[in-house]
C-alpha cells in the first residue's frame, strides 16, 4: 500500500501534545528505562513496540472498563484500547527523534459484518536509516493475532478483507484522528465503548 503523509513537515511527526505527552515525568522515567545512546533507531523502535504491545494490556482482552487516552495515563494504568496504545508508542518513539504518525483500518468489530465495524488504530514510523515509513501495530497479541516488528514486511495484527468492506486508510496522520479522540473523551466504560460506540468510518 502506498502511504500518504498528512503533513510534509517531518517535525509534525515529532511533536509533544496533549495525547502524545512524552514530556510528562512518568513517560520520561520509562524512556530512561527503555533506551540508551548505544541503541540504533531500529533497536529503539523494536524495544518501544514490544513494550507497548506486550506490557500495556488491551482493554477488551482483559475486559477492563477504564478508558485511557493520553500516553501518560495509558502508561500509568498499563491498559488501553488500540487508540491509547498508539498514543503511547508515538510518545516513546517521538522522544527518541523517530517520526511517528497514526494510521487506521476499518475492520469488522467481531467475526461477521452483521456484528458491525470499527476503526482500528496503529502507527507508522519513519526510519531514517532505511529512508522509509513502516507500519507497526502494538494492539497486543493473543490467539489469532501475531503482530511483529519487521522492517522488511508488514506483520500487523489484522489483514483487511476488502470483500467484507474492510479497508486500509493510506494516510499517515500527524495527530490522532478527531473521531478516535472524541469517543475516548465521551465514554467512561471501555467495554461498553468498545462494543457499541467505536466509529465505523473516518
Amino acid at each position: 500500500m502506498n502511504m500518504i503523509c498528512e503533513s510534509e513537515e517531518m517535525n509534525d511527526y515529532l511533536m509533544d501534545s496533549n495525547e502524545v505527552n512524552y514530556a510528562q515525568p512518568i513517560v520520561q522515567k520509562k524512556i530512561a528505562e527503555l533506551f540508551d545512546r548505544s541503541q540504533t533507531e531500529g533497536e529503539k523502535a523494536k524495544i518501544a513496540f514490544e513494550f507497548v504491545r506486550d506490557e500495556i494490556l488491551h482493554s477488551w482482552d482483559i475486559q477492563g472498563t477504564r478508558v485511557t487516552c493520553k500516553a501518560s495515563s495509558t502508561l500509568a494504568y498499563k491498559e488501553g484500547i488500540c487508540y491509547a496504545k498508539s498514543h503511547l508508542l508515538a510518545a516513546l518513539l517521538r522522544s527518541q527523534n523517530i517520526p511517528t504518525g497514526f494510521c487506521y483500518q476499518r475492520l469488522m468489530l467481531f467475526d461477521t459484518p452483521e456484528k458491525g465495524y470499527c476503526i482500528h488504530a496503529l502507527n507508522a514510523i519513519f526510519l531514517k536509516s532505511l529512508n522509509k515509513w513502516i507500519r507497526l501495530d502494538a494492539r497486543g497479541n493473543k490467539e489469532g493475532i501475531d503482530a511483529q516488528f519487521s522492517t522488511v514486511e508488514e506483520l500487523l495484527a489484522f489483514r483487511v478483507d476488502e470483500d467484507k468492506d474492510e479497508k486500509d486508510y493510506p494516510i499517515i496522520y500527524a495527530k490522532p484522528h478527531a473521531k478516535t479522540l472524541a469517543v475516548l473523551k465521551e465514554h467512561t466504560d471501555a467495554v461498553e465503548m468498545y462494543k457499541h460506540h467505536l466509529p465505523e468510518y473516518l
